[in-house]
């Protein structure tokens, strides 16, 4: 399954970035709700290994969710998460790298149309594995950003941007929005300069621009206005003023400018 060696890499490349962290710095604050580098990595891997569970112990996957559950009305997950993961600092990033590297190569043979329990709907191992390469693109630009650091994209971004197509009616239903009849047209550039197209062609009502600026709108790691997306029609704009791929209740983007690389001009 390439989602597993995908999910790896995306994993080594923050590992890359943290290694040798000074030990001070896991506990200051990212841009991203002021969410120190400990709890990047505490939630990380917290929801790797529920990933993992409902693969190889449902049962053990089912008691971990019911506890998810009844945090999301009694305190958020933040207090669950931080007491199920004791570690902290480079305790905590060699408990979570080996068990990410465990996990990847485990689940790359996997068949990915296998069927996974999570919070809510089953789905496929293949989108249980894009779904953690996505929390984990998601989640180190915020620890790139408060390093000063831009890092090396590459086109295994595809599937955080297939999870951002797929959720186009779900950005409408959390927010309790109508499902618009069709999604706008998508031509997107990856990494490697190939043109990604999604949907009908429509000069009405379409979005250009590179494939990592719209997983980070989708992910909301920045406001559509700092990327360079070019956005044409009212479903577009609206789609990207409110886009949410990742499940849970529903999330206000950032304000324009409000996530940024620390540092840079």
């Amino acid at each position: 399954m390439q989602q597993a060696r995908d999910f790896l890499e995306e994993s080594d490349a923050l590992a890359a970035l943290l290694q040798n962290l000074p030990a001070e710095d896991w506990t200051t604050a990212t841009l991203f709700k002021n969410w120190t580098i400990n709890d990047v990595v505490v939630h990380l891997y917290y929801w790797n290994i529920g990933a993992d569970l409902a693969l190889v112990d449902p049962d053990a996957f089912q008691h971990r969710a019911a506890q998810v559950v009844a945090a999301l009305g009694d305190g958020g997950l933040r207090p669950v998460e931080n007491a199920a993961i004791a570690e902290r600092g480079a305790a905590l990033f060699r408990a979570w790298q080996a068990q990410y590297r465990d996990m990847a190569d485990r689940w790359a043979t996997v068949d990915p149309k296998t069927r996974v329990a999570w919070i809510g709907p089953s789905m496929s191992a293949r989108s249980s594995l894009s779904a953690r390469q996505m929390e984990t693109w998601a989640h180190a630009q915020a620890v790139f950003d408060l390093l000063g650091r831009r890092r090396s994209e590459s086109d295994r971004i595809r599937n955080v941007v297939m999870l951002g197509v797929n959720a186009f009616g779900w950005s409408h239903k959390v927010q309790g929005l109508p499902v618009p009849e069709r999604m706008p047209y998508l031509s997107l550039t990856a990494p490697s300069g190939a043109i990604w197209t999604f949907g009908e062609p429509d000069p009405s009502e379409r979005i250009k621009g590179s494939a990592v600026a719209f997983a980070q709108v989708v992910t909301q790691t920045r406001n559509v206005a700092d990327t360079d997306l070019q956005v044409t029609g009212t479903v577009a704009r609206s789609w990207m003023h409110h886009a949410q791929c990742f499940a849970g209740p529903k999330e206000t983007p950032p304000k324009p400018g409000a996530r940024h690389i620390q540092g840079a001009d």
